[in-house]
């Protein structure tokens, strides 16, 4: 069956009927940076995904978005470990070099934005590629005073050793943040030469590597780990802080230079208008914040928009506004 396309434009998701097809696409001159989708029409998250995808085709005409159907080409799917839908695949010189399981958009997003950016670099620039990634990590380990490299996430850890690390580092109550290295293939091989460690969990004080469970088992029972790890204040305090930061803060996917999904960069189109001055936060960057300050204000979706410390809304209630011709005199704090 021959390969088609989603929406008929030459920026469209292409379908691999296939595994020559697969192989043919992923050989394509020009096309830097393959993205795969691999799918099953019973899937509703599939579903879901492949707009995500053909949104994702028209920004990024440079990139290739493919969506194979991981049931009917079992080959493909065995070769490349698929045991659950939806999976995105990321190829570079018919090279494998990222992964995401599941349906997250946001971070789809990130990851496309990411390699894609960095897909002009020409073969053979490998000391480039590692000074770039070297930059990254080192942005990533000094993210947060104390930063914590871990399969899963606090809420959901997925080894036993991350999840032995979060319960102490919860019960000496240290004010953390963590990356999920199953979301960054380049990130979880990267940071191990990085820091010449092996494994994971990695603890990071102030950029310095701690080290991973053993070590900080030894400093609990030491009586060192309260002296190393500060004791950051209550979540709550530092949402208080953070949304009190400036006079108008934006909680968003990303920051005002780079929108990482299209509600942020609709509402940063908007503010920019008016003409206000206004600070961001990149919950992508920090989990804790981004699932406390759901509890906090009672509201579930991003962005949010605070004035004063206050809770003014997401995109809906700030276009509502903004059509009433009410959203400057808000933004200043006048009702």
């Amino acid at each position: 069956m021959a390969a088609t396309e989603a929406g008929g434009s030459a920026a469209a998701v292409v379908e691999a009927a296939s595994s020559d097809r697969f192989q043919q696409l992923l050989q394509q001159p020009g096309r830097s940076l393959v993205v795969v989708h691999f799918w099953a029409p019973w899937a509703p998250q599939c579903i879901q995904m492949n707009s995500v995808m053909a949104e994702l085709a028209k920004e990024h005409p440079r990139v290739t978005f493919m969506k194979l159907e991981a049931e009917a080409v079992p080959e493909v799917s065995e070769k490349y470990e698929i045991t659950s839908v939806p999976t995105f695949l990321f190829f570079k010189n018919s090279q494998k070099i990222d992964r995401l399981d599941g349906a997250h958009a946001p971070e789809l997003t990130k990851k496309v934005q990411r390699h894609a950016t960095s897909s002009s670099v020409p073969a053979g620039s490998n000391d480039g590629a590692k000074e770039d990634l070297n930059v990254r990590l080192k942005k990533l380990i000094n993210a947060a005073p104390c930063m914590l490299f871990m399969k899963g996430t606090p809420q959901e850890a997925r080894c036993g050793f991350s999840r032995q690390i979060v319960e102490i580092l919860n019960k000496h109550k240290i004010v953390f943040s963590s990356f999920d290295i199953f979301s960054d293939e380049e990130v979880r091989q990267g940071l191990k030469i990085y820091s010449s460690w092996p494994t994971y969990p990695q603890l990071y004080m102030a950029g310095e590597l701690i080290g991973g469970l053993d070590i900080v088992k030894e400093l609990e029972a030491s009586g060192e780990l309260d002296t190393i790890c500060p004791k950051a204040h209550k979540l709550e305090d530092r949402l208080k802080e953070l949304i009190n930061k400036a006079s108008v803060v934006l909680f968003m996917k990303g920051n005002k230079q780079v929108a990482k999904c299209g509600f942020s960069k609709q509402i940063i189109q908007i503010l920019n208008n008016t003409g206000v001055d206004y600070e961001t936060f990149d919950i992508l960057e920090d989990e804790e914040v981004r699932q406390g300050l759901k509890k906090y204000s009672n509201w579930p979706t991003y962005p949010q928009l605070y004035v004063k410390g206050e809770l003014v809304g997401g995109l809906d209630i700030v276009k509502e506004l903004n059509e009433n011709g009410e959203l400057s005199s808000v933004l200043k704090g006048e009702n």
